[in-house]
């Protein structure tokens, strides 16, 4: 074979697998320069191509060739001193751009079909970034991922799994008399996963944020033992807002690192109550995910339901701003001028969208919710996106009448709600608090309703670009 058909050859099949080896220019492969020493780093040009929804009719960015092809959202990745290629196709006739902010690159704005731009830059810093559509609202849909520029420092970020998986419920105490209840908890300071290719140091009850459920009946004699773990780096305490007592068991709690204790308190009313943290700064403590709810049934229980879950919502406040990868710290000034960086639920961005941790239910299954906002600043306006409340515990009172057909429900920090719902139409629902802007600092979760299509309740031609 000629060596002007090997170079065809080689140079196909390198644009096939996205990679793009830089050739200096009039010569043949025979004559170009040898290899670089191996103590020099060998760079490469990596293009890759995107396209906008890509057929899904979602806000997404979909991948076009080599082993990206029809992926959504794909991960690209490069060697540090690459030179990087991105594409940007308009596929849905919708506005769209392109943006990576720690490299300083966009493409221009633009909605024609078929359309496109691109951009090219230097990787010259390692770590893990995100793409996406600055138009607003696109991100919030789902429309980014990440470019990862050096293995090594990819995992250097990664940290705990710290989200609690909203289907780990307790089962129902039921029509039982009153007894003495045990529950153990431990406070532990967790390197944990905030968002992708960002870590930053929570402070949790048993690993997790929420701490666990807890869940016991009217009369019951709850004995908590609490132990802070030795690792710590700072005293912790629990305020059980279901107890009658100072402190709500603080002053019986407050222990430095390796301590531990046992106290106890007698749940006198039923509820949905918050625990927390009270160790100064009390709002730093809970910010940083100390927090849970203790359910207290009625007596004789709670009607049964199909599913339940437990989320509580929160917001983080970090010196960096809002998608900065790598470990990020806690701002004190920040946090007294009620300026967060993340909204979140179950601790971490977008946590409840991922697959891990999306809730699933069946068609015609009731769904309750226990939620709880954990703060410690921001009220939430709780909504569940083509759902309506049958039925709202307002204020987590189990003893009132239920509000009925809500739309939106107010929970205020250091409060909750439990809400209930038959399931009536499939689909993918969309957990919110309505302050929407709220979603965009990572606070959403997803509801998968399995059925058969229900046209005579929701019925119509899918359009694009929803992000429902």
């Amino acid at each position: 074979m000629k060596r002007n058909s090997i170079l065809a050859v080689l140079l196909s099949t390198a644009v096939m697998l996205g990679l793009v080896l830089t050739v200096t220019a009039g010569l043949s492969l025979a004559e170009t320069p040898a290899p670089a020493a191996e103590h020099e780093t060998t760079s490469a040009t990596v293009e890759y191509t995107l396209v906008t929804g890509g057929g899904t009719g979602q806000l997404v960015f979909v991948g076009r060739g080599g082993e990206i092809d029809g992926v959504v959202n794909p991960t690209l990745t490069a060697r540090p001193g690459d030179v990087v290629k991105i594409t940007l196709i308009n596929e849905d006739g919708m506005l769209h751009d392109l943006v990576i902010d720690e490299f300083n690159v966009a493409t221009r704005q633009f909605a024609d079909r078929g359309e496109q731009d691109s951009i090219t830059f230097t990787a010259n810093r390692s770590g893990t970034f995100i793409y996406y559509c600055a138009v607003p609202g696109h991100k919030a849909a789902g429309m980014f991922g990440q470019l990862i520029v050096g293995t090594a420092a990819a995992a250097a970020e990664e940290g705990a799994d710290i989200v609690r998986d909203p289907s780990d419920v307790p089962p129902p105490v039921g029509d039982r008399p009153p007894q003495t209840v045990e529950v153990d908890l431990v406070a532990e300071e967790v390197l944990g996963q905030l968002a992708d290719g960002t870590v930053m140091t929570y402070f949790t009850f048993n690993g997790t944020v929420p701490g666990p459920m807890i869940r016991v009946r009217v009369g019951d004699t709850v004995v908590v033992n609490f132990r802070n773990a030795s690792s710590s780096q700072f005293p912790h305490s629990l305020d059980f807002h279901a107890a009658t007592g100072p402190g709500g068991g603080a002053v019986f709690s407050n222990l430095g690192p390796g301590e531990e204790t046992t106290f106890s308190f007698k749940a006198l009313n039923p509820g949905l109550y918050v625990y927390h943290c009270a160790t100064p700064s009390v709002a730093h403590h809970i910010t940083m995910g100390m927090y849970g709810l203790i359910l207290v049934e009625p007596e004789g229980g709670l009607p049964e339901v199909d599913r339940e879950f437990y989320v509580m919502q929160g917001e983080i406040y970090t010196e960096e701003p809002y998608g900065t990868t790598g470990y990020v710290n806690f701002s004190h000034e920040k946090m007294l001028a009620e300026q967060p960086e993340y909204f979140v639920f179950n601790g971490a961005a977008n946590a409840l969208t991922r697959d891990e941790h999306v809730m699933h239910a069946n068609l015609g299954e009731t769904v309750r919710l226990y939620f709880g906002v954990g703060g410690p600043n921001f009220v939430s306006s709780f909504h569940v996106i083509g759902e309506i409340f049958d039925r709202v515990y307002d204020q987590a009172s189990l003893t009132s009448p239920p509000l009925t057909d809500v739309q939106t429900t107010l929970v205020p920090a250091g409060g909750a709600a439990m809400l209930e719902f038959k399931t009536e139409v499939p689909g993918r629902y969309i957990l919110v608090d309505h302050a929407l802007s709220r979603a965009e600092r990572g606070l959403m979760g997803f509801l998968m309703v399995e059925g058969e299509p229900q046209p005579e309740i929701f019925d119509g031609t899918l359009t694009h670009g929803s992000g429902h």
